[in-house]
């Protein structure tokens, strides 16, 4: 076969000659005379006003505004929404699946498991939003207040809240220091941010139930750089060793290995970085933060497995105190017990008629999802701390209080969520900041 590319005896191309014909042939339809000079020109011309117009009828892709104000669905119309990042499970579970790969791939493909992956991915993309504003809001001098309000209504405009079907996922956790978790200030709460402080921000987002649950430390001093280095490497560590099968012990052991190996100096002395021991990542669910097993950040035994398609929160605390955490002070955090069953609910005696009507509210509003003063607050109700303490000790409602180390102490935390996919592990709330 002869080359399109050979050269005729006139010099040309085959590929010219092949042009010249369809020329000719467009001339003989009374289109442009291809022998002309200027008509070559002019249908140049033609053909690059055409493209130009081409060009101009595309629709330029939606950026996200500085500070960010349009919602992620506007960013991704076709509602696929960004990946995690993708870790590999280990040789052994490769092993193990190959002579399954039929049934992976009919797993992967399953409507209602993409449609659960592709709620966290959205609100994941949230997330990643709004802790960009976040840092680069939080600055000492800020109050406690101003911060928790900044995030949540950044998080309520991108999110497009509406009800149960998309919104806040839990609290923001203001936590300073030697207060581990379970702060946010409540009204009236006037503390602010100082340049010494450890600051643990720790917030949620929801779309449809599916809980996206990502935490990060904040310092403005470098002599707690050791600490935080050491809390996001054993937070990686538990990523990393996480997977289908693998046991929750095995786990803690490998991220307090890593913990534990690193040191702080603070004021001329060294403290070792512990692990606390008695906080721990933990399944997430289906509108419900806390569900089901526990991963240690110790070795502690436990021989629950991982399995497949489970929902976790992976995250670590070190700290340069005592290594294990109390309830105390002033309670901003509560949930709807999720265990219990409207039934369950209705039957047992609420002593004070406020507590009815607070619950009913809290139900409506919030379901099993936590909430804080705040929020009831913002839905309007008032005059609620008895009828809210009625329903704790009834057992209706769960408190949650903040969890201290000891005072002078100093914690970090960092957190991921993570999906046990059938062939990989997807961390959702993986971002370019940690």
């Amino acid at each position: 076969m002869t080359d399109s590319k050979a050269v005729s005896d006139s010099g040309l191309t085959v590929s010219d000659l092949t042009q010249e014909v369809k020329d000719v042939e467009l001339n003989s339809a009374g289109e442009i005379d291809s022998g002309s000079d200027s008509n070559k020109e002019a249908q140049t011309a033609e053909k690059k006003k055409k493209k130009k117009k081409k060009k101009k009828s595309k629709k330029k892709a939606i950026a996200q505004t500085d500070p960010p104000t349009i919602p992620i669905t506007k960013l991704y119309p076709d509602n696929n929404f960004p990946e995690g990042e993708i870790q590999e499970y280990g040789k052994d579970f490769t092993m193990k699946t190959i002579f399954n790969k039929e049934e992976i791939k009919r797993k992967e493909k399953n409507e209602d498991n993409f449609q659960a992956l592709n709620d966290m991915r959205r609100a994941a993309e949230v997330h990643r939003q709004v802790r960009k504003v976040a840092q680069e809001y939080i600055k000492p001098g800020r109050t406690m207040t101003s911060i928790a309000e900044t995030i949540e209504n950044t998080t309520r405009l991108l999110v497009e809240e509406k009800g149960f079907e998309a919104g806040i996922g839990f609290p923001t956790g203001l936590s300073i220091n030697h207060v581990a978790a379970h702060y946010t200030p409540n009204a009236g709460d006037n503390l602010v941010l100082s340049e010494q402080d450890v600051l643990k921000v720790d917030f949620g987002v929801h779309v449809n139930g599916r809980i996206i649950d990502s935490a990060f430390t904040m310092t403005f001093d470098p002599k707690y750089d050791n600490l935080v280095k050491a809390v996001q490497d054993a937070t990686n560590t538990g990523i990393k060793a996480a997977g289908i099968d693998v046991r929750l012990t095995d786990i803690g052991e490998q991220i307090e290995e890593v913990m534990e190996s690193y040191e702080i100096e603070l004021n001329g002395k060294t403290y070792p970085i512990k692990c606390v021991r008695n906080l721990c990542g933990h399944n997430i669910a289906p509108y419900v933060i806390h569900s089901g097993k526990s991963v240690p950040i110790i070795k502690n035994g436990d021989n629950t497995k991982m399995e497949e398609n489970e929902v976790f929160a992976i995250e670590t605390f070190g700290t340069t105190g005592r290594g294990h955490v109390i309830e105390e002070g002033v309670c901003s955090h509560y949930a709807k017990n999720a265990d219990l069953t409207p039934q369950q609910i209705g039957r047992i005696p609420l002593r004070i008629p406020r507590a009815k009507t607070l619950l009913n509210s809290i139900t409506k509003n919030f379901g099993t999802l936590p909430f804080c003063r705040r929020y009831l607050d913002r839905i309007g109700e008032d005059k609620y701390l008895l009828g809210l303490k009625n329903l704790v000790d009834s057992g209706v409602v769960q408190a949650y209080p903040p969890l201290v180390d000891i005072p002078g102490s100093y914690v970090a935390q960092f957190e991921h969520t993570i999906v046990l996919r059938p062939t990989c592990k997807e961390v959702i709330s993986r971002g370019d900041d940690y």
